[in-house]
């Protein structure tokens, strides 16, 4: 699937760093380096814009190495960019370590991974088909 795509930034475009990867890498677009203190966010531009076709979506990921060795992650995980959005993404960047972070520029921040979804269409009903949980919540599933 070919998509259309703005890079402002002086990096390269996303790309998957494996055959089978499922998300491209989003580089952090800053003429300098950004210090997330501990348990502050900051929305840090990448210099892409891009045109989805009808029905994808592009959800926007937390870095699991970040996330493992610095507790850096996404307030909105996964953030979604619709198909009809044209401005520049941003990634909420998060810091729930107890240690200042430097993002810099250029570095990998977050991952993109292009999704189909469906557009739904409510029918109202009276009731709903019974299912063996029922009306369970959180936990209600474990033993």
């Amino acid at each position: 699937m070919k998509v259309k795509i703005v890079n402002h930034s002086p990096y390269p475009l996303p790309a998957y760093a494996t055959e089978l990867s499922a998300g491209m890498d989003l580089r952090a677009d800053l003429q300098e380096p950004l210090v997330l203190g501990s348990l502050e966010r900051a929305m840090v531009p990448t210099g892409l814009h891009i045109e989805l076709p009808a029905g994808f979506e592009a959800q926007i990921r937390p870095r699991s190495g970040l996330a493992a060795k610095h507790g850096i992650s996404i307030v909105n995980a996964p953030g979604t960019i619709d198909a009809d959005y044209r401005g520049e993404i941003k990634v909420v960047l998060v810091n729930l370590s107890n240690e200042p972070f430097t993002v810099n520029p250029g570095e990998r921040i977050a991952q993109m991974v292009v999704a189909r979804h469906e557009t739904v269409q409510w029918e109202p009903v009276e009731a709903l088909e019974e299912s063996g949980r029922g009306s369970g919540g959180f936990g209600s599933t474990g033993k």
